[in-house]
């Protein structure tokens, strides 16, 4: 949600919005496009997919993707999904189209800005795609890849047909909690990590990207989920660095949720 106005947008296609003091505030957004990125290759990230409201995600079980809470909807198996895997132009006739069977959204998630900003969605069938493991917290450092289908703007609601992706590097828990706390947020550095380019700004996810994965590169050459989209003050500002869900910190509940999910029918 690096937008709130999308997360808004998302609510209402779910037919899920309702009133509350923390979504009431415009220049908040969820996460759509990558601004400043450019057109990821056809090869890469063959784990990320496309969600029908307005969202991405990551495949990290044949038969599971994880994204944002504040893009899933309540927990249950009324909210249907359609999710876009396989191919980084969602008008390719090769994409695979799957929808949801459940969701699982983190227990306690209370507003974006919150935390516990991370939802698992089991799929009504198997993806026979390549999955991303989740972060043990040793890669949490360093310079992420980030990707989405969101706008490339901050005032612009075009998402894109073709995947976007771009580099940023990590913010400092202290900067980044001293730079919400100034936009009257508070940065939980236990459950959040924060990227983006703080001298010059002009990249970062936007309005559309939300639940979609940061990753890098861990030890072994292998991609791993680092974070989830999930908000910020604008898109690209300098004084405003990305913040995303930090993936280790909720690994085993979300293994968990996986697990419980294999033994719904």
């Amino acid at each position: 949600m690096r937008r709130l106005t999308i997360w808004i947008l998302a609510a209402a296609l779910l037919g899920l919005l309702t009133p509350g003091p923390a979504y009431a505030v415009a220049e908040r957004r969820n996460r759509t496009e990558v601004v400043g990125g450019v057109l990821a290759r056809d090869a890469d990230f063959p784990w990320v997919v496309h969600l029908s409201v307005a969202c991405a995600g990551a495949l990290i079980r044949p038969r599971f993707v994880l994204t944002a809470a504040h893009c899933a909807g309540p927990t249950g198996t009324n909210t249907k999904i359609r999710v876009t895997a396989g191919a980084h132009d969602l008008k390719d006739p090769q994409a695979k189209v799957v929808n949801s069977v459940y969701v699982h959204r983190a227990p306690g998630f209370d507003g974006v800005t919150e935390g516990r900003d991370w939802a698992v969605i089991k799929l009504r069938d198997s993806l026979d795609l390549p999955t991303i493991r989740l972060s043990a917290g040793g890669d949490d450092f360093g310079t992420f890849t980030i990707m989405g289908w969101g706008t490339t703007s901050e005032n612009s609601f075009a998402a894109q047909r073709r995947l976007r992706t771009a580099k940023v590097p990590m913010v400092a828990d202290p900067a980044c909690a001293d730079a919400y706390a100034k936009a009257g947020y508070a940065f939980r550095p236990d459950e959040m990590i924060c990227a983006g380019d703080v001298r010059r700004g002009a990249v970062d996810t936007c309005q559309g990207d939300s639940g979609g994965p940061m990753v890098k590169r861990a030890h072994d050459g292998q991609f791993v989920e680092i974070g989830i989209v999930s908000w910020g003050v604008g898109c690209a500002r300098k004084e405003y660095p990305g913040v995303y869900t930090e993936v280790s910190h909720f690994a085993d509940a979300i293994r968990k949720a996986m697990d419980d999910l294999d033994r719904v029918p």
